[in-house]
């Protein structure tokens, strides 16, 4: 495969169409009709026999448990999910699931239910039937596509970025919002998906945002030391808008402004006479990128004005960028932003797992019996917000349970439920619920547990067991320690 590529996913066709079929309707009107055809093909197909229609419900339930409050957020998860599934029928994992990114690892359950989905509904005949029209979009936007990279790495002064060793992949895929551009860094591979609609243009700024990242990102990683004397700076964003992940890495931060001084430069187009305005415009996107956090994007403006009259192409001369940066003055600078209310989303989201050492660590002293270095653990986490809320409050509530505090773990099993996104944490909370009910002699609430737990764990056959026990009899405590399952 070469280095930068446009192509087309049957995977990420697969996913997509799943959600249309379960009620994904965002921007549905300024869709390709492409996207209509294929929902109504895929609807005639679901309704046809009953075990299309029992996957279709069960699908669809996991789609409605997973919204979250913004649509573009839906679609992200599910995108982001695409790019570690391998092709169908299988749509095995890549990577292990505790190494998948937050937002994709909060749908993964949904791989057995698609893998049956595929086949119930006739995914593949109607990927086929399709396969022109989307080898179409690919030839359509080829030329575009090469010529926003090409003139990219010749302002950059680069030769084709292929012997970096890296890959970088435009997906096109009619089944999303046309709107909505996803962007993602996986280790050394690059991925955008776009979704064309019926104005038939890309999206040419997020494509060559991505690419930047994708070119300046395997740079900032050669100088650890120059971006380690920076870490100073870090201080002066921490009331910015901008993503938490910017403030927390100043390699990102470093990167992010430089590439908002390099749109600065280049997304400006005007004529000699219009200088004045021209000027006026690159300053106002400098400021704007200032106000979001990005502080060093003035720093790196003014040193792209000497660059580009140099003959240095960008990796001569990326080490002497850094150098040149003077902490004190930029810290001085930061000091006096007055920062934005809000900030731009980020384009390009990375694939860097949660790192979930309290929980970890919490999880080990439950089960070792030390309840209460759990819950310091637990709580620890939820006020750091550095990791996942549901899985804490769920360790909460397994430490009430283990103290015979039925009170307070009822309430922290209702709250996990409220934020919880990982398939074991809401199976399992759910069970625990209908038991406590059961003890409370409420059948008819645990009965509504169970069979809660019993959707959430399609792909979890100790939770499904423990769902179907409590859905045949009422929950009776074992003689022996309560069970921690999770």
């Amino acid at each position: 495969m070469p280095p930068v590529s446009l192509d087309t996913s049957e995977t990420l066709f697969t996913l997509l169409t799943a959600i249309n079929a379960c009620g994904y309707d965002d921007e549905l009107n300024a869709s390709a009709p492409l996207r209509t055809a294929v929902r109504a093909e895929v609807a005639k197909a679901t309704q046809t026999f009953d075990q299309a229609k029992e996957q279709t419900q069960i699908l669809c339930q996991f789609y409605q448990e997973h919204l979250q409050r913004e649509p573009s957020r839906t679609l992200a998860q599910y995108v982001s999910l695409a790019m570690f599934l391998d092709v169908p029928p299988g749509f095995q994992l890549k990577v292990k699931e505790a190494d998948l990114p937050p937002d994709a690892l909060q749908v993964a359950g949904i791989v057995p239910i698609i893998q049956r989905f595929y086949d119930v509904a006739g995914l593949h005949s109607i990927w086929e039937r399709h396969q022109q029209t989307y080898a179409g979009l690919s030839t359509q936007y080829h030329e575009a596509l090469s010529k926003v990279l090409f003139d990219t790495e010749i302002y950059l002064k680069l030769p084709s970025a292929g012997y970096l060793g890296h890959r970088f992949t435009v997906y096109l895929d009619p089944m999303g919002a046309p709107s909505q551009t996803n962007a993602r860094n996986y280790g050394t591979d690059y991925y955008l998906v776009i979704s064309p609609g019926v104005a038939s243009t890309l999206k040419m700024e997020q494509i060559r945002h991505t690419y930047l990242h994708y070119l300046l990102d395997p740079l900032a990683m050669k100088y650890p030391a120059s971006m380690d004397r920076l870490k100073p700076l870090l201080e002066q964003v921490k009331k910015a808008p901008m993503d938490e992940t910017f403030k927390n890495d100043v390699s990102l931060l470093v990167t992010e402004s430089f590439i908002r001084a390099i749109e600065a430069r280049i997304n400006i187009q005007s004529k000699a006479a219009e200088a004045e305005r021209q000027a006026a415009e690159r300053q106002a996107a400098v400021r704007q990128a200032t106000q979001q956090g990005y502080v060093l994007t003035p720093y790196f403006y003014d040193a792209l004005v000497q660059f580009e009259k140099s003959p240095a192409g960008l990796r001569n001369a990326y080490s002497d960028l850094l150098a040149g940066i003077d902490l004190h003055k930029e810290q001085k600078r930061a000091a006096q932003v007055q920062f934005a209310a809000k900030a731009d989303p980020e384009l390009v989201r990375l694939s860097r797992p949660a790192q979930p050492k309290l929980l970890v660590s919490a999880e080990q002293r439950l089960s070792v019996g030390d309840t209460d270095s759990a819950k310091k653990l637990a709580q620890q986490a939820l006020e750091t917000k550095a990791e996942d809320p549901g899985r804490a409050l769920f360790i909460l509530a397994q430490v009430a349970t283990m103290n015979r505090d039925m009170q307070g773990a009822r309430s922290y099993f209702e709250q996990a439920l409220g934020v919880a996104r990982e398939p074991k944490v809401v199976a399992w909370s759910h069970i625990y619920l209908g038991r406590i009910f059961d003890l409370q002699e409420d059948r008819a609430a645990a009965l509504d547990h169970y069979r809660a737990a019993l959707s959430a764990s399609v792909a979890l056959p100790e939770a499904k067991a423990a769902a179907e026990r409590g859905l045949q009899q009422p929950y009776e405590p074992p003689s022996h320690p309560q069970e921690t399952k999770n």
